[in-house]
């Protein structure tokens, strides 16, 4: 699988029998200050041209806890790293104010499986998240596309927004659109000290405001579709990547139906993204006629550009050991001791 051409010497520890009393913590503070989105879009595009393929990735692992949570087991592995994510899934906590979506990740040296650092998860989910969709874009966008909007305001929402300013300097308008309308308006103004002309469109049909945007962001938990896409024009980027239950969905069968539908890998969609799944099942697509991230990336499968693209993410074990390993090799040692 993937190879990493950097190396770096191992951080001094204390050793017992082989493995290190306490290990490096690379936290939220350290990615941002080391590590940019297209360090991410670079390291993940990299491996998909070298030797990575998503359909031979470990599937996985869903464990179903009380009251709607759930705990996911993430592990991957390469020629130089193992490692593993360990997330977990709370839909109560945004009523608490808390991230719906906690975790940490663990990278391990492939050769002697030591332990070589902790990273944050939360961190980790959305550089990672964003990258794999700016491959996507990056493919479809012009160079000055136009209107950008959100639907959502939480972690991914925000990485995705910045992602798309970093590969796209020039695109300027965002629109923002939520159930609950102060979170839509602390984000705008956020967005708005990043360089977006940007604004809520909670009180904006949110039928007419697809139908007016170039780029679509759907990055909610919701589990009917968001809009009707009767109005998403040709050409238009939709990135869905909010749900991950096979039951769930955020765009209608009518938009995968009529789109250029790209995933991270066939099988994989098939079974865990409802947007795909539930279309599937009312017969408006098919696994074939699915449009894997490695073919698209690859030069082997092209896009239609008088239709929209979807790009549907459930995110996968491969894509975090790609990245937590170009993170780690990213934030200086000196940053961790």
């Amino acid at each position: 699988m993937h190879k990493v051409s950097r190396h770096r010497a191992a951080l001094p520890s204390h050793r017992i029998e082989g493995t290190p009393v306490s290990f490096p913590h690379i936290t939220t503070q350290h990615i941002r200050k080391h590590v940019t989105y297209q360090n991410a879009i670079d390291a993940l595009r990299e491996a998909l041209l070298a030797d990575v393929d998503p359909a031979e990735d470990f599937d996985r692992k869903i464990l179903g806890l009380p009251d709607g949570k759930q705990l996911l087991f993430m592990p991957s592995q390469s020629s130089r790293w193992v490692g593993s994510k360990l997330i977990s899934v709370n839909p109560n906590n945004t009523a608490r104010n808390k991230s719906r979506v906690q975790g940490l990740y663990l990278l391990m040296d492939a050769d002697t499986t030591t332990p070589q650092v902790v990273i944050d998860g939360n961190e980790l989910t959305s550089i990672r998240a964003a990258a794999v969709s700016m491959l996507v874009a990056d493919i479809v966008l012009g160079r000055d596309p136009g209107e950008l909007l959100v639907y959502g305001y939480g972690a991914q929402a925000r990485s995705h927004t910045l992602a798309l300013k970093e590969i796209r300097p020039r695109m300027g308008r965002l629109i923002v659109h939520g159930r609950r309308p102060e979170r839509a308006e602390m984000f705008a103004a956020n967005a708005s000290e990043h360089g977006w002309f940007a604004r809520t469109g909670c009180a904006v049909d949110p039928d007419v405001a697809a139908g007016q945007s170039d780029v679509i962001v759907t990055a909610t938990g919701a589990s009917e579709p968001l809009f009707d896409s009767e109005a998403v024009r040709p050409g238009t980027l939709v990135l869905a990547i909010g749900s991950h239950n096979h039951d769930q969905r955020e765009l209608d069968s009518k938009l995968i139906a009529r789109s250029n539908v790209v995933v991270e890998d066939v099988n994989t969609a098939m079974r865990e993204a409802g947007d795909i799944v539930l279309a599937a099942k009312e017969g408006a697509i098919t696994a074939e006629e699915l449009i894997p991230l490695r073919d698209l990336i690859r030069g082997e499968r092209k896009l239609d550009s008088s239709k929209p693209t979807v790009f549907k993410s459930v995110g996968m074990s491969w894509e975090d050991l790609v990245v937590a390993g170009e993170i780690y090799e990213r934030v200086p040692t000196a940053a961790l001791r």
